[in-house]
């Protein structure tokens, strides 16, 4: 369940020597989305997870610090499962594609929890940066990649600052999530990717036309 190139939340407690058990793990991470779904993070318990899981809360307690990361970990599988990095040989098509898959997990009942999370961190601040660990530097790693390769192939200005564009990428949307002044949908993800891309691409490149036809779903409800 977790993401790649992640460490585990909870590593040093398994320096310490208490092994996993990976069905228990398993079971308590499937409970956990399963009650995500259905009722605010605020009101899943840690009791509630234990009954689900079929395991004790000490059980929980032993590899988690707080409920919270339960959901955290849970979540964060969740969205790996969900939303995958495409390759299609264009950059602007590839970020296209990964918006829209982004923006319709952010619609469903467990990609809604995002927005709690954030919340949480605000009065906890150890949260907020595990939270940044955990969920924002390994999804903008996995970005990295669609940026770096549309760079090597002369798609995208190699003096423009990464970081910033992947901003630009993902900004409005989630500004849109969070203030809900704006819609979210495909078309809306299209525009947003393409304004950006009259910016950032290479004046005179001549390789994949700009995003123009649905590409293939990557997205499973």
């Amino acid at each position: 369940m977790h993401p790649p190139n992640a460490a585990p939340l909870t590593e040093e407690v398994k320096t310490r020597g208490r092994q996993r058990s990976v069905e228990a793990e398993d079971a308590i991470l499937r409970a956990t989305l399963y009650l995500l779904e259905r009722k605010p993070l605020r009101q899943v318990t840690a009791d509630a997870i234990a009954r689900r899981a079929g395991v004790s809360k000490a059980t929980i307690y032993k590899w988690w610090p707080n409920k919270s990361m339960v959901a955290l970990d849970a979540f964060l599988g969740g969205m790996t499962a969900r939303v995958s990095i495409p390759d299609t040989g264009s950059a602007e098509t590839d970020f296209t594609e990964q918006l829209k898959a982004v923006t319709a997990f952010y619609k469903t009942s467990l990609g809604k929890i995002f927005c709690q999370f954030i919340a949480e961190g605000q009065s906890d601040p150890g949260f907020l940066a595990l939270f940044r660990e955990r969920f924002l530097y390994a999804r903008r790693d996995a970005a990295r990649v669609m940026w770096r390769r549309g760079v090597d192939r002369g798609e995208i200005r190699k003096e423009l600052d990464g970081e910033i564009v992947m901003d630009l990428v993902y900004g409005p949307m989630i500004f849109r999530l969070l203030a809900g002044h704006g819609s979210l949908n495909d078309h809306e993800s299209e525009a947003m990717v393409g304004a950006l891309f009259s910016g950032v691409r290479e004046p005179g490149y001549n390789g994949s036309a700009p995003y123009q036809t649905a590409p293939r779903k990557i997205y499973e409800s």
